[in-house]
């Protein structure tokens, strides 16, 4: 197959938030309806989409069913192998933010961290059995129990809904990922204050075997990650521009750097203006920080600067694409790129 073939979410919380956040990088998806699953993007006609089930996507990347893909990052880490070819390509894409929480029932009030956890469970196996345990995650909670010296537990696998575990008797406590925490309340459910098995978030994961061997595809998944990452970093830039009267363009870039930090990523770009008025005006656009705008205005406003506008930056590329760089030395142990 030639193709890159890209997996995502085909539904659950992740389906709309992908599309959408695909739509803005300028990959937006065609898909000819719900039904489907396959579809296209029509800025990269090379890409072949693959709709799958979140849960399943890390799996259908480890075994090149598919080349790289958008899951939880929780999926990720729990169906990763340590000697397998995923890899993480971009970690954080911005949206989808959770945490995989170990949660006691309520009336557990003595239990409020994972030390009186580890306590309760030798209490338990002092009276002859296990802290039961309800988790769709049994790799990443085991290791985290493990972690923290708590060694006698029993896993129950469940995939449906777990709040309910403790209250229909099966399981003792759960641990299961919660973005705002309200389930877990509505269930009679609280989570351990250090009770965090993992962040997570939606992540852009690969085959890194699947990229080193086939060049066509490193070089479109090359556009994907310069994609996102230069829209993701704009997310915290705007793009200013104002007019300035000066005696010339190095007399006006003089007063902007008057303070380097209020004056763009790398200094202003400046240009004539063929003004009406017959002053010698200069146009001038600079790249800030968010955080920074209005320090910036007032900066300018001081500068004698007028016709000041504020547009949002949709991409911001640097010199080179760093999440791109990262994979290449990722890809290093399969051997050198030509």
């Amino acid at each position: 197959m030639t193709k890159l073939r890209l997996a995502l979410p085909s539904e659950g919380a992740l389906y709309e938030p992908t599309n959408s956040f695909l739509r803005a990088c300028g990959l937006g998806v065609e898909r000819a309806s719900e039904r489907r699953y396959t579809a296209a993007i029509p800025t990269l006609s090379d890409v072949e989409v693959l709709y799958q089930r979140s849960s399943d996507i890390p799996g259908e990347i480890e075994e090149n069913s598919a080349d790289i893909g958008v899951t939880g990052l929780d999926r990720f880490l729990e169906h990763r192998r340590e000697r397998g070819d995923s890899v993480i390509l971009f970690e954080d894409l911005g949206y989808a933010v959770a945490r995989v929480v170990v949660a006691v029932p309520d009336g557990w009030l003595d239990v409020t961290s994972i030390s009186d956890l580890a306590d309760l469970a030798l209490d338990f196996r002092e009276q002859g059995r296990d802290l039961r345990i309800a988790t769709k995650y049994p790799r990443l909670v085991s290791r985290y129990f493990h972690k923290r010296g708590i060694n006698y537990f029993k896993l129950v696998h469940a995939s449906g809904g777990l709040e309910a575990a403790p209250t229909m008797g099966y399981a003792d406590l759960i641990a299961d990922i919660t973005a705002s925490g309200a389930t877990l309340r509505e269930n009679r459910l609280r989570a351990l204050n250090d009770g965090i098995v993992c962040k997570s978030q939606a992540s852009l994961i690969g085959n890194g075997r699947s990229l080193f061997d086939a060049s066509l595809k490193l070089a479109l998944t090359k556009e994907i990650l310069e994609r996102v990452e230069a829209f993701i970093r704009a997310r915290d830039f705007q793009k200013v521009s104002a007019n300035i009267q000066g005696n010339s363009e190095k007399a006006v870039a003089a007063l902007v750097t008057e303070k380097p930090d209020l004056s763009g990523i790398q200094g202003p770009t400046i240009s004539n203006v063929y003004s009406i008025d017959g002053k010698t005006w200069f146009g001038i656009q600079i790249v800030v920080r968010k955080e920074d705008l209005v320090r910036v205005v007032d900066h300018l406003r001081a500068l004698g600067g007028s016709g000041i506008t504020v547009n949002e930056a949709t991409y911001v590329f640097r010199a080179e694409c760093e999440s791109f760089g990262a994979l290449g030395n990722t890809l290093k142990k399969y051997g050198d790129l030509a």
